[in-house]
């Protein structure tokens, strides 16, 4: 199986996918053209990405392409929507980044509270000003609100109550069970998070339903002076409200994510948010920790070890969420050459349209069971030609989905 790796990977990984019998190539910065050029000519089957862009156009020049990994949890730099229209396989690696998300955002939370970069600078200019930087809040017995309630919310939840703060959090999935299982508590909406919170911490994943979700109305419910921080993804958060509160409302932001990203590891940054009085930044480099890293390498040789030996991707994000089918048809058979090929038939001639199927062969090779999911309805008489038209059909049935 050959693997094209397009950005820089731990050498961790790189090992493990050679020791699975790949072919590797290993080529960070491959964008572009460069990178459709590179899946055609290598014949790449497995492209593992973590902050290159891949459009339909990169996928078109890739005709072996079948599984895309991104070595991450977030995949809105890839072209989902292409990637299934292809047939391609698209995986991430949820949760392996969560601690070191969690330990920045914590970071940027202190940083904000204590003033720490602020006071940084005045120590390097040579000026000494205890009186203004002893006025910090504190942050025992606040509250802290987490929107997103992942992987990653939960790791910050858990330094939350470890700092002795009351958490509440809110995603559109989150149950009270499931909130008061990590020892917090669920509110109803957004804005209810937002005017109960002296911290807020965004954990959403980037999606049509999230992109600017974080808005005018959010932001407007924030309490005056309130720590905003986002780890997840700049375009979750309408940068011209948050503009606004910070301006308005002494809102202050410790953020790793922002709209306007220079891409690439370096280059001029040019977003007006992250350049105002009031707001710590970081360089988007929430999962770039040594220990995240090799956790995401592991995850990545894991989820191509299994489709090399299987066919199946673990984490996929592009399976159909609720399959077509609507009815299951059973074939008991002996396990001889041609039997399926002789249902495939007999459903083509028909018209049906197979959604799924699954061929389990029994003890000793001699007989199989094979499930096939499908899309309408058979008549009596295909059913009769499957069942008859073939001596190795043992027996047929036919339930609804």
């Amino acid at each position: 199986m050959r693997v094209l790796v397009a950005d820089k990977f731990e050498e961790t990984g790189l090992d493990g996918l050679r020791s699975l019998g790949c072919e590797v190539y290993y080529e960070p910065g491959l964008e572009g053209e460069s990178l459709g050029w590179r899946l055609r000519d290598t014949g790449a089957e497995v492209l593992v990405v973590r902050s290159t862009r891949v459009t339909s156009v990169e996928m078109d020049q890739g005709k072996s392409l079948s599984l895309i990994v991104r070595a991450g949890a977030g995949f809105n730099t890839i072209d989902v929507a292409g990637a299934s229209a292809r047939a391609i396989s698209v995986s991430n690696c949820p949760g392996k980044n969560a601690v070191a998300v969690a330990e920045l955002a914590w970071g940027l939370i202190l940083a904000l509270d204590r003033r720490i970069p602020d006071q940084t600078a005045d120590l390097r200019a040579g000026l000494w000003n205890k009186a203004e930087y002893g006025k910090a809040r504190g942050l025992a017995g606040r509250t802290l609100g987490i929107a997103g309630f992942g992987a990653i919310g939960r790791e910050v939840a858990a330094r939350g109550l470890a700092f002795g703060m009351k958490v509440v959090a809110w995603s559109a999935s989150l149950t009270a069970e499931r909130a008061a299982e990590g020892g917090v508590e669920r509110v109803a909406t957004l804005s209810d998070l937002a005017a109960r919170s002296d911290v807020v911490s965004v954990h959403l994943a980037l999606t049509k339903e999230t992109r600017g979700l974080l808005g005018g109305a959010f932001f407007d419910a924030m309490r005056p002076g309130a720590l905003f921080v986002n780890t997840s993804r700049g375009e979750t958060v309408n940068a011209g409200a948050l503009k606004a509160a910070i301006s308005t409302k002494g809102i202050r932001a410790g953020l790793d994510v922002f709209d306007r990203e220079p891409p690439g590891g370096a280059g001029a940054f040019e977003d007006e948010v992250g350049r105002m009085p009031g707001v710590v930044g970081t360089h988007h480099v929430g999962a770039s920790t040594e220990q995240a890293q090799n956790a995401i390498a592991g995850e990545v040789v894991r989820i191509v070890a299994a489709y090399k030996s299987t066919g199946e991707v673990p984490n996929a994000v592009n399976l159909c969420e609720r399959s077509p089918a609507r009815w299951l048809l059973t074939v008991r058979h002996r396990d001889r050459v041609g039997v399926l090929a002789h249902v495939f038939g007999a459903l083509r001639e028909a018209g049906i349209n197979v959604q799924k199927t699954e061929n389990v062969v029994f003890d000793g090779a001699e007989a199989a069971s094979a499930r096939i999911q499908l899309d309408s309805e058979p008549t009596r008489a295909t059913l009769t030609r499957i069942s008859e038209g073939c001596r190795d059909i043992l027996f047929i049935t036919l339930n609804p989905l």
